[in-house]
């Protein structure tokens, strides 16, 4: 009986422990806020059962779920709110969570390619230099504090723009102190920069290297006909050499044609090949953000019907399909799987796990490329995400954004 009472005790306590870590697990991994369509319910999974708590009259702001945020007026307008409990098994209490119903949003998926022209605020400090001033190796930049990555706003109280901005500037110090304006990590600040004179040309210069424009090729992901609005990448457009995320003054967008594909392998990312069709723009960017690039565009890019936008708890591991476009200028359909979902959304434009499972994409790309950042991810119907990274060590396997977030961030660039 002893025995037999011992066993039974340990039991209970293993089975308490794993009931006690799930319900841990839970609290942290799921979201506190959910947004679902206009009469819908909340579902999470076949383990948590989710019950009303209270309805909350329509007198809120905000609600956030993860990193996104959701508007009063976003996602087609909120039209209640209410208070709903998780429950594991239906029994055991996980948290609170506040659900705002929405109108449901309906956007033309695409799959496009485009072109993207962007021209930065400020100017890019991509390389520091130093140069024979006729003593030595001089580096002013670097001795006043400048580093690779700062955005220099101004100088010497002059807003600079362009490389010959810069160039001009300190060409015509005559070698005084000036006061440089930058921006680095979001924070604004002065440092005070003296140029010196080139033993080379004998004209002063900073030694550094900036740059004030990129350009690139992307994949729109969905265009909003209502507004007129797409979105493209999932992910921001960033410096080449130095992988910071470019603060955009103006961008515009423009017809490409993909004309060849180098072909992803392990270790090694494929790309895209692509050009510009046109020196005209097809449409506007007004912003580059963390979960990609947003603009106008005069004309649908697609021939797609419009789908829904699926919420990301809607979400499931399994099948779903992508457009992608790896020759020409029109999208394929593509299977792909879906295999980890992170709820909360922690981290910018990797909120999915995906894995191309098509043979046609696998023997024509090795799987994702760079360029095909953007490509909309289909499931049940539904517009769900958009892919944003490949796995360098598995090229066959990538990350994606949430649909959700980039259509809140479409719709606060709209205004």
């Amino acid at each position: 009986m002893n025995f037999a009472l011992k066993m039974f005790r340990s039991a209970a306590c293993t089975a308490l422990a794993a009931l006690t870590g799930s319900i841990i697990y839970y609290n942290c991994a799921l979201p506190d806020n959910y947004c679902v369509a206009k009469g819908g319910s909340l579902v999470i999974n076949d383990h948590i059962e989710v019950r009303s708590d209270r309805i909350i009259p329509e007198s809120y702001d905000i609600c956030t779920s993860g990193n996104a945020i959701y508007n009063a007026s976003s996602m087609k307008g909120a039209v209640a709110e209410r208070t709903e409990q998780l429950r594991l098994f239906g029994i055991f209490p996980i948290k609170n969570v506040n659900v705002t119903e929405v109108n449901e949003p309906v956007v033309v998926p695409c799959g496009t390619p485009f072109g993207i022209k962007l021209l930065t605020k400020g100017v890019l400090v991509v390389e520091l230099t130093g140069f024979d001033n006729g003593g030595g190796v001089a580096s002013p930049a670097r001795e006043a504090g400048i580093n690779e990555g700062d955005i220099i706003i101004s100088i010497s109280g002059k807003p600079v723009s362009s490389n010959k901005d810069v160039s001009r500037i300190i060409g015509e110090s005559g070698g005084k102190t000036l006061g440089v304006e930058l921006v680095r990590d979001g924070e604004s600040r002065v440092v005070f920069l003296k140029p010196d004179k080139s033993a080379a040309d004998d004209c002063y210069h900073a030694g550094m290297w900036v740059r004030d424009s990129s350009a690139g090729i992307g994949t729109v992901t969905f265009y909003d006909p209502t507004t007129k609005m797409f979105a493209g990448l999932g992910h921001p457009v960033c410096d080449s050499d130095t992988g910071e995320m470019l603060t955009m003054s103006s961008g515009e967008a423009a017809d490409v044609y993909i004309s060849g594909i180098k072909k992803s392998s392990a270790g090694s990312p494929g790309e895209l090949i692509g050009m510009f069709t046109s020196d005209k723009s097809c449409g506007s960017l007004v912003l580059n953000s963390e979960s990609g690039i947003y603009g106008y565009m005069d004309k649908c890019p697609s021939i797609a019907c419009a789908v829904p936008v699926a919420m990301r708890q809607e979400i499931k591991t399994g099948p779903a399909v992508i457009y992608a476009t790896v020759d020409g200028s029109s999208p394929k359909e593509y299977s792909v799987e879906i295999e980890k979902i992170d709820l909360k959304g922690a981290e910018a434009g990797k909120n999915m796990v995906v894995r191309i499972t098509d043979d046609r994409l696998l023997d024509k790309a090795g799987g994702i490329v760079q360029g095909m950042s953007g490509s909309p991810i289909i499931q049940d119907g539904r517009l769900v995400g958009a892919v944003t990274h490949v796995f360098v060590r598995d090229p066959t396997r990538g990350y994606a954004i949430f649909a959700d977030t980039m259509l809140e961030c479409a719709e606060n660039a709209a205004g």
